[in-house]
């Protein structure tokens, strides 16, 4: 598993980046890592705690959500390989998270600290890069899902997720799908009719 996931990582970076790791790039990067894998509905981060790493998904899928006081999920993020996850929020201020996140299904993934990860930028080309992608990725993913929220139909975002992310159909429930776009699952379900 672990030389499984850090390979591809190392693929990500490199993929992402268009910069090839040297040896000592990637010699510095496995000392920092650690490694995980969750169950299926096992938490990486409870609602409470303090969130201390990034986490790289290379395998599995993974939801971020909030419940509110009538025990209803509102599901933030759904995340599945070759994506981040963490609760920025929590992990920038070191405050305790509002939310959950868990397994959807068996996960394996990478973590650093964001002091790891800015100590790698320093020191590696293509960790700085990445993490600049990144930042810029999550920027515009943000907008883009303000924007569906506030101007779009339930139809139109169902159709923006689908054509955004068509694994999702698969990977997650329509339950979880209904939450994410905020809408009632018997909604999706005549959106998806339609």
């Amino acid at each position: 598993m672990k030389d499984d996931s850090f390979g591809i990582l190392c693929k990500y970076v490199q993929e992402l980046t268009g910069i090839r790791l040297a040896e000592e790039d990637i010699s510095l990067l496995l000392q920092a890592a650690k490694f995980k894998t969750l169950r299926k509905r096992q938490y990486l981060l409870q609602e409470g705690d303090v969130c201390r790493y990034m986490n790289f998904i290379t395998n599995g899928a993974l939801k971020m959500y909030s419940v509110n006081e009538r025990g209803q999920e509102a599901i933030i993020v759904l995340s599945t390989e070759n994506s981040w996850i963490a609760d920025r929020e929590s992990m920038g201020l070191q405050t305790s998270s509002i939310y959950n996140i868990e397994a959807i299904e068996k996960t394996h993934i990478v973590q650093f600290t964001p002091g790891q990860l800015d100590a790698l930028g320093q020191a590696i080309p293509a960790i700085a890069e990445m993490t600049r992608l990144q930042n810029k990725q999550l920027a515009i993913a943000t907008q883009k899902r303000i924007h569906a929220a506030i101007s779009m139909t339930a139809e139109e975002r169902y159709h923006d997720l689908i054509s955004c992310y068509p694994e999702y159909i698969q990977r997650f429930s329509q339950n979880m799908l209904a939450s994410y776009l905020g809408i009632k699952p018997e909604t999706l379900s005549r959106v998806r009719k339609r």
